[in-house]
């Protein structure tokens, strides 16, 4: 019975020491595992800045990018950079300016101002299916322009006041009141210009300008030029014919009148030989 009971405690403190080392692992073990998942999971690309004025500063900023892409696919890449400008599908956008160019060598280029988020966008829908061969940006700094703007702002302004007061009073002549009445139109009117060069500093400001130029790829624009030039084969044929008919034009009438005093002077030479 003893033997029994000293066996079954044994057993006990053997299955104790099993779970004690099938419980949980360390702290720092967990730790480890942790930091060596962190350390194979890859990290996730930076986003793209999009360029926009610093608080406080004053910059207008313009973008160039020239996109290559299929030929055939240009008219459709105008059209859609476009209509997502045009539905503000990226934010406040304003169509400038559109060309486009057929065959031989098609071409389209777009401009547009557009919101600072919507510049990124746009040049990545006018990539799809192509390749942004070059993009180029600039700042001019408008700070001058406004604080000038600012300033002319404040002036008429306060002249507006003072002009004001000085019609109210009541011992004014006719003459002084036409004159007042004169300046304070000049005042209003310049106001109103100053105004309007301060709202399109704030939109260049607030917004800026994108041109994409749209070109098909490097073999399709060699092919199209040698389709040109074969083009003009007969043009440039026909404008070297002109040239000289031109020129045997312009030669003739001199060269006739010289051939017709060669001939006097002969004849009078021949003449005078025989009398002599």
């Amino acid at each position: 019975m003893r033997a029994g009971i000293a066996a079954s405690v044994c057993l006990l403190m053997a299955l104790g020491g099993c779970a004690k080392q099938a419980g949980p692992a360390p702290e720092g073990a967990a730790d480890l595992a942790g930091a060596e998942g962190f350390m194979a999971r890859p990290a996730a690309p930076a986003p793209a800045k999009m360029l926009q004025a610093p608080e406080g500063t004053f910059l207008a900023y313009e973008h160039d990018a020239r996109v290559q892409l299929p030929g055939a696919d240009i008219p459709a890449h105008v059209a859609a950079v476009r209509d997502a400008c045009q539905q503000a599908r990226f934010g406040d956008c304003a169509v400038l300016d559109i060309s486009e160019r057929a065959d031989p060598m098609p071409a389209g280029t777009i401009t547009v101002r557009t919101a600072p988020a919507g510049v990124e966008p746009l040049l990545k829908l006018a990539g799809e299916g192509g390749e942004i061969a070059s993009r180029q940006s600039s700042a001019e700094d408008l700070a001058q322009q406004v604080a000038d703007t600012r300033l002319t702002q404040a002036r008429l302004e306060n002249e507006h006041a003072r002009l004001l007061e000085y019609q109210r009073r009541g011992d004014l002549k006719v003459a002084d009141l036409l004159a007042l009445s004169q300046r304070l139109a000049e005042i209003e009117s310049g106001l109103q210009v100053a105004g309007q060069q301060a709202a399109q500093q704030k939109r260049r400001i607030d917004t800026q300008r994108l041109t994409i130029e749209f070109s098909a790829v490097d073999t399709e624009q060699r092919r199209g030029e040698l389709g040109q030039a074969l083009s003009e084969t007969g043009e440039i044929f026909t404008g070297s014919v002109a040239v000289v008919i031109r020129c045997i034009a312009g030669l003739l009438p001199p060269l006739i009148v010289g051939l017709v005093l060669l001939w006097i002077v002969r004849a009078w030479w021949r003449r005078r030989r025989k009398r002599a």
